[in-house]
């Protein structure tokens, strides 16, 4: 979870997260030097499951989830945002992709979109983007890859890391070699209330259409280097594309 002045949803979404983690589940919370008592708060919880890593300055989102994607441990790692809700059995669902196939390498549900006081104005985020169709052609015309609803398994951090500067979204790029090097499952019923407000971090509103191609023709040239980077089996520490 990277969190960045969100002491106003954060509560509720820690809630919905801790309370579905079992033993040897940790909670990777970045905090990318919030000054809204954000770090106060995580500290006051004194949770077991509760790992909190400080920015020392502001570093944006990108980098504060590449910082937690690092830190993880376990062997499926989940992606979450500071103002959402887990819904009820998230975690056990998600991971039990894992478990039935050994070539997932992630796993997507569906989710309601809420507003900033929690009414669902949307059943399926899904819906809205026209189903979810997951392939790198369809990645390239309309991104359905959302990361707060999403898992990983661990070693697709191998090519995923470090994230190249130039991707569109992190999410998209994670999804794109999530495809690229094994399966991704799809969970076709909401897992996760997404909050859209006027908040947050990722851009909510469409962009023009000459920075939507650009977008795409960057995402499809990285993609390739890293593959073939992958293909010569390179590391985490491969030097990022700028």
């Amino acid at each position: 979870m990277a969190t960045y002045n969100g002491l106003k949803y954060l509560p509720i979404q820690i809630d919905t997260v801790v309370g579905q983690l079992q033993l040897g589940d940790e909670l990777v919370v970045v905090d990318d030097a919030s000054s809204d008592g954000t770090v106060d708060y995580i500290r006051s919880l004194q949770s077991r499951f509760i790992r909190l890593i400080e920015n020392p300055a502001n570093q944006g989102v990108f980098a504060s989830f590449e910082t937690g994607l690092l830190a993880a441990t376990g062997d499926v790692i989940f992606l979450c945002d500071q103002d959402d809700v887990w819904l009820p059995g998230k975690r056990d669902t998600m991971t039990a992709c894992f478990d039935a196939d050994a070539s997932v390498q992630v796993v997507i549900s569906d989710a309601q979109l809420v507003d900033g006081q929690g009414h669902v104005f949307a059943p399926s985020f899904m819906a809205t983007r026209g189903g979810f169709h997951g392939s790198i052609w369809s990645t390239l015309v309309r991104n359905r890859y959302l990361g707060c609803a999403m898992a990983i398994r661990r070693d697709l951090l191998r090519a995923a890391l470090p994230i190249p500067k130039r991707v569109p979204m992190h999410d998209m790029w994670v999804g794109a070699l999530g495809t690229l090097l094994g399966r991704v499952d799809y969970v076709d019923r909401p897992l996760i209330q997404y909050r859209r407000h006027g908040g947050n971090v990722s851009p909510s509103t469409p962009q023009g259409i000459l920075q939507m191609v650009r977008w795409r023709l960057t995402l499809a040239w990285l993609l390739a280097i890293r593959m073939v980077r992958v293909g010569m089996g390179s590391r985490l520490a491969v030097r990022p594309e700028q």
